[in-house]
């Protein structure tokens, strides 16, 4: 995933723009750049690889400047070279830009743009948007940026800076987030409260198809006509990220494992009362009378959250007795879903900036359907665009594949269904008991369990050198199938699938040799049934 940084001050702006893309470096990326503005001359340097290797090109020859852009790449339309790499200019090397996102029409654009006499020099959707305002750009870089945007189909957060028109950042965003900080005789912007969250805890949250004029004074809001319009300044109250340490683990992924039992435990003496009767969820804003009468609920997620919407789908139709239908938000927002007004959409995103999500949010609005979010960013779009909000509170995950937070994701469904099995009298105070007190019993489990290391090693030399794996289970088991076989895949590149146990006879069994590990997912509830799958 792509970040953005940038800043406009009186303060050295090498180090706060590679300050602000180490904070963004735990969502992933393969090359990294920056861009300022010193006494009128534009300056670029960006590198292929780590962040570090930027560091030693800059310490060798500093940028200087107050204002600047940066950006870490995660490539999509072109190799992770040199040259691909943000910030990109235009054909006099009047202007920077970095840009999250794709921009779906690039391809004709750049036809157009080369018959006109352009010159491109990477591979890359951004350079248009460059050669675009260029092309506009006049002494006016708000105008020419305005003029751009019209033009562009897909997804976009941008930030540019011009020679011509100094002393200002232009920024636009539209479905891919972008955040001003706000300071005192300094700006500052980000695609991810965390890189400056440490700067300042006034922010704007860009909305979709503003345009954001900064200077270092001054922060200048337009809709998508032009108009200007007043800013939203929000104060945020939450924790500094301070930056991704390991804690002497390996790495972020085994440190993020090992922090699960206290991250239950934690939530759980956030969401209950002391005498454990009650239940806190702080932000629902969907009244008990609404939550009683709701008559289907559809969850929609991408990846590891839709294994917990799966999850969810049992806990709901199971103590509930409400009818659940899980979707894929990539496939849910292209469907035209049949919904009434009684009608629960529950999104689930431990980023909160899902964009397939987030479009079947949009979807769900506006067809007025309530819309419950379950995230871990707070403040993030999809916490902001919806009716209500339960944050599961995992804290900051830097490993590429979920591990905490889809445990928190989990811990939120059960506790949501408690609370409103309760409230629709589907569920006896006796049984929300008696789930609360197995609830508190997790912590200590999982410490069992990942006390066993010697074990788990050993399993692992075991198998590792397979080349296939399946993995089945019944019931709440079968979406931990699919989640071990997704985290399989994504750490460790072996095909891995899931699969419902019962179903090993329809196909799976057809490739099962005595070279393929099979891992069954069991619990006591189907035991003997799942046993009668294993022999």
């Amino acid at each position: 995933m792509c970040g953005i940084v940038g800043y406009i001050g009186s303060k050295f702006v090498d180090s706060l723009l590679i300050a602000g893309l180490e904070r963004l470096e735990y969502r992933g990326y393969d090359s990294a750049g920056i861009a300022t503005l010193n006494k009128g001359k534009l300056k670029i340097k960006k590198q292929a690889g780590k962040i570090q290797l930027l560091k030693q090109i800059l310490k060798e020859e500093h940028l200087g400047g107050e204002l600047g852009i940066g950006h870490t790449r995660w490539a999509t339309h072109g190799e992770p070279t040199n040259k691909n790499a943000h910030p990109h200019t235009d054909c006099y090397n009047d202007l920077a830009i970095v840009h999250n996102g794709i921009i779906e029409n690039y391809e004709e654009l750049r036809e157009e743009l080369i018959r006109e006499g352009h010159t491109f020099t990477t591979d890359t959707d951004t350079e248009i948007i460059a050669h675009l305002i260029e092309k506009y750009l006049e002494n006016d870089l708000l105008s020419a940026v305005q003029k751009t945007l019209r033009l562009l189909k897909g997804s976009y957060a941008l930030a540019i800076i011009s020679r011509k028109d100094p002393n200002k950042i232009i920024i636009s965003k539209w479905e891919s987030p972008l955040i001003i900080g706000v300071g005192k005789g300094e700006n500052f912007l980000a695609s991810d409260v965390s890189a400056i969250l440490n700067l300042t805890s006034k922010m704007i949250f860009l909305e979709d198809g503003q345009v954001g004029l900064i200077t270092k004074n001054q922060i200048k809001i337009y809709d998508r006509q032009g108009s200007p319009i007043k800013e939203i300044v929000r104060q945020l109250k939450w924790e500094v990220f301070r930056g991704p340490k390991k804690d002497g683990y390996r790495h972020f992924m085994l440190k993020e494992i090992h922090e699960q039992p206290a991250v239950i435990r934690d939530v759980l003496q956030r969401r209950l009362s002391r005498n454990r009767e009650e239940i806190y969820f702080e932000n629902i804003n969907i009244s008990d009378k609404k939550l009683a009468k709701i008559d289907r609920i559809i969850i929609q997620a991408c990846g590891t959250s839709w294994h917990a919407g799966l999850v969810g789908k049992y806990l709901f139709e199971n103590y509930l007795r409400v009818h659940t239908e899980v979707d894929i938000s990539s496939e849910f927002r292209y469907r035209n879903p049949v919904a009434g007004g009684d009608t629960l959409v529950m999104a689930i995103s431990q980023s909160g900036e899902t964009a397939d999500t987030l479009a079947g949010i949009r979807l769900a609005k506006s067809k007025f359907l309530q819309v419950l979010s379950l995230c871990n960013s707070i403040e993030s779009t999809i916490a902001r665009e919806s009716e209500g909000v339960i944050y599961v509170y995992a804290g900051p995950e830097i490993g590429v594949a979920s591990t905490k937070a889809y445990t928190a994701e989990l811990l939120a469904l059960f506790l949501l269904t408690i609370n409103w099995g309760v409230l629709r009298k589907s569920l006896s105070l006796e049984k929300a008991g008696e789930m609360i007190e197995e609830l508190e019993k997790i912590p200590s489990y999982m410490n069992e369990l990942l006390d066993n290391q010697k074990s788990i090693y050993e399993c692992a030399d075991q198998y590792y050198q397979a080349q296939n794996f399946l993995f089945l289970g019944r019931s709440f088991n079968y979406p931990t199938a699919l989640e071990g076989a997704l985290k399989l895949k994504e750490i460790s590149y072996i095909h891995a699938e899931g699969y419902p146990a019962a179903e090993m006879k329809h196909g799976p069994i057809a490739l099962i040799d005595e070279n393929m590990p099979v891992v069954f997912t069991v619990s006591k509830e189907n035991y003997e049934k799942v046993l009668s799958n294993m022999q």
